[in-house]
């Protein structure tokens, strides 16, 4: 159930949604978990965020990156330089929007750990739906490194994985891991729009693949099987909005506490 300024949202017109932000309101719509939102723009904005964040999953899974551990990490020189502990560093110079958005288009040059990508992901996210020129401002220092993180990339964290939704991060915990395969001892995911996760390493599977994918990596005769944890994060989505160009073109039907409203998105 959605609640808008303590209204329950009992109808919207979805059709000029694009096609992942719909189906991500219906799921919404389906839940039998209230969420709360202060204004229909807060409502929206989350949807275009959490779309961004799965379409960031999916074009990185495309584009050609590696699993790494850090000793093994690899990037774009033109853009990053590698610290000694195997973090990817902003070079002097280059803009963030730039960096980032090379990593989608020549992940071939790029090797790295779950944690890193899942990071690169958000970051992603983060500059599709803000002014580009506000995303600079804010990372100016980009240092992708495990889940180290500039401060102004908010993520919160949340306590009921029943809770999450296409768009936030969720982990495979793997507890009897091999101690020959230290990285396969979890999972980073994002849960995708079709129930499905992507992990970078593993791909995209059903929870069930990914479970099976991390078992193979168990200390021998292990009964203890990996399994998804119930905590989550997810981005602050209603802290990027004032971050955003605010450029509006399709209008769409609401009716929220039984008053119509006419919305521009």
């Amino acid at each position: 159930m959605i609640v808008i300024a303590g209204n329950k949202l009992t109808n919207f017109d979805d059709t000029m949604l694009p096609e992942l932000e719909r189906i991500i309101y219906q799921k919404k719509m389906g839940s039998s978990f209230e969420q709360q939102y202060d204004s229909m723009d807060e409502f929206l904005f989350e949807l275009h965020m959490r779309g961004r964040v799965v379409e960031a999953a999916r074009l990185l899974n495309k584009s050609g990156i590696q699993f790494a551990g850090f000793k093994n990490t690899r990037c774009n020189d033109a853009f990053w330089t590698i610290t000694e502990y195997g973090g990817i560093q902003l070079k002097d110079g280059v803009a963030p929007r730039d960096a980032i958005n090379d990593i989608f288009r020549n992940g071939s040059k790029y090797a790295i750990e779950c944690a890193t990508a899942i990071v690169i992901i958000l970051y992603k996210a983060v500059l599709d739906s803000i002014n580009p020129e506000q995303f600079d401002r804010l990372f100016a220092d980009l240092l992708l490194f495990d889940w180290h993180y500039n401060s102004n990339l908010r993520i919160l964290r949340r306590s009921n994985v029943q809770q999450a939704e296409a768009g936030d991060v969720l982990y495979f915990e793997n507890p009897d891991f091999s101690p020959k395969t230290p990285w396969w001892r979890g999972e980073n995911v994002i849960l995708l729009e079709n129930g499905k996760y992507y992990g970078h390493g593993l791909g995209i599977r059903s929870g069930s693949e990914m479970i099976a994918a991390l078992n193979k990596y168990r200390v021998p005769d292990s009964n203890k099987s990996a399994y998804l944890s119930d905590s989550y994060e997810q981005l602050y989505f209603n802290y990027f909005r004032q971050f955003r160009t605010g450029v509006r073109s399709s209008r769409v039907r609401a009716i929220i506490g039984g008053s119509a409203f006419s919305i521009y998105i």
